[in-house]
């Protein structure tokens, strides 16, 4: 699949995705024959902890952006341009849907409007983590670009908890200040904890080793052990404790890079090791996408005008604070481009969105918003990074061989 898809000079990622689709349960998995492809959704489903897995992974090398060094450069920056171009995408979402709700009141409901405002704020770090691998991107608007992506998961969490606790108050007339306030700084604070002492806790065990097999062994042990402790949840008296994997994963990278001396190196043999996983995740990721949305009228039309009022805000929040914080022309005009894949996190956004009375319609526009921006978003990252000189040609070397340099005869 990367084959051909660099035939058209789309990156790999897309090749993945599209091989999932292709062995999903509505192309080759819909002639029913055992073992050949994914049959049912459910078979897609059970392989779920791959995918978990593999954020884990993504968001410990996340982690790897956010070194002190980088952050007194950019790190200011960053948050302002975090923050704000999520809270326009959110507004910019919200106030169109309410208005196609006042003029189509039986189509969207307000409660519904709301929701999707928050959930357009979240973008996907995994799809540009492996963009930015590929291509070996690197300048300015790249470090931008991923310490950007790695803050949205928490601004993203914040404003979905508050949008979902204003929308459940609406549908039922109730409101919960433990779900709109409480709950979601919980989550945030437990995260960031956890995170924290695991990030600590690895770089005090790997001083007892010296081999890099070994280390980078553990390594990977200690994330696939963060990842399952980021998944449990509890309750204390009336509140819901949970965590972010995203944000537990991240910050446990982040600190490790920050107190561990050869953290650089060891990240990089983690990565390495990562990527047959990362293709495992891309690929079971595009047999989930549900084509079954593409049959509802109701679901395109809503869907259409989402992904147009996301796009636009994504791209004029990111311009507009990239303007507020000064950044070069290059940047303000295609940073907000790169920000437009949406996946894991906001499907995890609509499954919860669901349990509203009305919640079914939330998730199918994300389901359709998914299969867009998942086949699309990709290319158009690329693109801009290619705009802005941040891309390096791809070699046409084998990968079997070192690269040597050509004997000139005299």
């Amino acid at each position: 699949m990367t084959r051909l898809t660099r035939l058209v000079h789309l990156p790999a990622v897309t090749g993945y995705l599209v091989a999932g689709l292709l062995l999903g349960p509505y192309f080759l998995g819909a002639l029913k024959i055992p073992g050949f492809g994914f049959n049912t959704l459910e078979q897609v489903s059970a392989l779920s902890i791959i995918s978990q897995t593999a954020l884990g992974f993504i968001a410990f090398a996340m982690g790897n952006e956010f070194r002190l060094s980088q952050l007194r450069t950019i790190g200011s920056r960053a948050i302002i341009i975090g923050i704000l171009q999520a809270v326009v995408t959110t507004v910019l979402v919200d106030a169109v849907l309410l208005l196609l709700h006042l003029f189509f009141p039986d189509m969207i409901s307000v409660s519904c409007a709301i929701t999707l405002g928050a959930i357009a704020a979240a973008t996907a770090p995994a799809a540009t983590m492996m963009v930015v691998k590929q291509y070996k991107a690197d300048g300015p608007m790249t470090r931008l670009l991923m310490l950007v992506v790695a803050l949205d998961d928490a601004v993203g969490l914040l404003l979905f908890s508050v949008s979902f606790g204003v929308a459940t108050a609406l549908s039922s007339g109730e409101v919960s200040v433990l779900a709109v306030v409480v709950e979601p700084i919980v989550e945030i604070v437990l995260s960031l904890a956890l995170g924290s002492f695991m990030g600590l806790v690895l770089h005090w065990v790997e001083r007892f080793f010296h081999s890099r097999s070994k280390r980078m062994s553990l390594s990977v042990a200690f994330v696939m052990l963060t990842v399952g402790l980021s998944m449990q949840e509890f309750q204390i008296g009336p509140v819901h404790c949970s965590f972010s994997l995203l944000l537990v994963c991240m910050m446990t990278g982040t600190i490790f890079c920050n107190v561990c001396p050869t953290s650089e190196e060891l990240m990089e043999r983690v990565d390495g090791w990562t990527m047959p996983l990362n293709i495992l995740f891309f690929v079971i990721s595009g047999a989930e996408l549900d084509l079954q949305v593409l049959s509802q009228p109701v679901t395109l039309v809503v869907g259409i005008v989402y992904i147009l009022a996301r796009s636009m805000g994504k791209y004029w929040g990111a311009n507009l604070s990239c303007r507020i914080t000064k950044e070069p022309k290059p940047i303000v005009d295609h940073l907000g481009i790169t920000l437009l894949p949406q996946a894991g996190v906001a499907l995890g956004m609509a499954l919860t969105a669901a349990t509203l009375p009305d919640g079914a319609l939330a998730r199918n526009v994300v389901l359709f918003a998914v299969l867009v921006y998942e086949l699309v978003g990709p290319a158009l990252t690329k693109r801009s990074l290619l705009a802005v000189g941040e891309i390096k040609p791809e070699g046409r070397t084998s990968a079997r061989k070192h690269n040597e340099p050509k004997t000139v005869k005299s």
